[in-house]
């Protein structure tokens, strides 16, 4: 076996990668859309919450690949789940997150009907096949455009969408840098993902962890930097309205998006060891967010306290 050495070293390496590859991607593609004129808002909806949650789709796809479907779906369910009680948990402590009442109408049912989608056909079916794939990854377009529609009607919002865009400067303005940055950070996505899966299969044989455990920890925590990255320099710079946005619809993209992918690429079986406390947290995750952004249009320091407080739960129920 390898040594830890070398594991801890593919393991961080991969992360690093992703993160970065992550982040170059989204700043290659935003300057590449300013280029040919693609307005912020439209950039906002879909480069942004595709380029964030695109570590979660490389690792993923490369561990439905490699015949790892624990880690495929742990990474997603986990990521969902850190994504609410962890990362906004932590935006809401930092500053307390107003919330838009329109778009919460909108974004918050849309990510409560996916979740629920996924939990039925997970439950239900055992699988994730193609044509379901197909119906999700048509779900995510059928959400984008009416997103767009109502957001080129809704100013304040639209704005909202326009101030994510920014968050990521775009890569330098020459239409071949911009390029460039995104084809890097495409490579690194690769690779990073390689070895991240590497070492999280490793470590699942030598610590006696199934992958489903490692998906939903290490994984998981590890593909969500960047919307941890996004959220909390959204915070620091007076814009946590940014955050309920950014985490939102980047469930709604690790479902809809990333899910339907990988089952594209390959059809993911829902492994044995994902359990009603995996899906029970998922959904509960879910609805408590709505629950505290329902009240009092934000989610203050003590409720971002009680999030985090529920994912320390989790975790413990996971590892004991």
């Amino acid at each position: 076996m390898e040594s830890w050495g070398v594991v801890a070293a593919s393991l961080a390496g991969g992360l690093a990668l992703l993160a970065i590859g992550g982040e170059f991607v989204v700043r290659g593609a935003v300057g590449v859309a300013r280029k040919f004129g693609i307005s912020e808002l439209m950039i906002g909806l879909t480069l942004v919450g595709f380029g964030t949650s695109s570590p979660e789709l490389a690792a993923s796809v490369a561990a439905a690949l490699a015949g790892s479907p624990g880690i495929a779906i742990g990474n997603v369910v986990g990521s969902n789940i850190a994504n609410v009680l962890l990362i906004f948990a932590i935006v809401a402590i930092i500053r307390p997150i107003p919330v838009d009442a329109k778009a919460l109408q909108r974004d918050g049912w849309v990510m409560l009907a996916a979740t629920a989608a996924f939990i039925a056909v997970a439950v239900v079916l055992g699988e994730v096949s193609r044509l379901t794939g197909a119906i999700f990854l048509a779900a995510l377009i059928g959400y984008v455009l009416l997103a767009y529609a109502m957001e080129r009607r809704n100013p304040p919002a639209a704005h909202m969408q326009a101030a994510e865009a920014q968050l990521h400067s775009p890569a330098p303005s020459p239409l071949w840098q911009s390029t460039a940055f995104a084809i890097a950070g495409l490579v690194m996505l690769v690779f990073g993902a390689d070895l991240l899966i590497g070492g999280a299969q490793t470590i699942a044989r030598a610590a006696g962890l199934s992958e489903t455990i490692i998906g939903l920890t290490i994984v998981a925590l590890g593909t969500s930097l960047p919307e941890l990255v996004t959220s909390v320099m959204a915070a620091l710079k007076g814009r946590s309205d940014i955050a309920f946005g950014a985490i939102i619809g980047s469930n709604i993209y690790n479902i809809l998006g990333i899910i339907g992918v990988t089952a594209l690429v390959q059809p993911i079986a829902i492994p044995a060891d994902l359990l009603a406390r995996d899906w029970a947290a998922l959904y509960v995750a879910t609805l408590l967010v709505l629950l505290h952004a329902n009240t009092g249009g934000k989610v203050n320091r003590y409720e971002g306290a009680f999030l985090l407080l529920h994912y320390a739960g989790y975790c413990w129920l996971l590892l004991a």
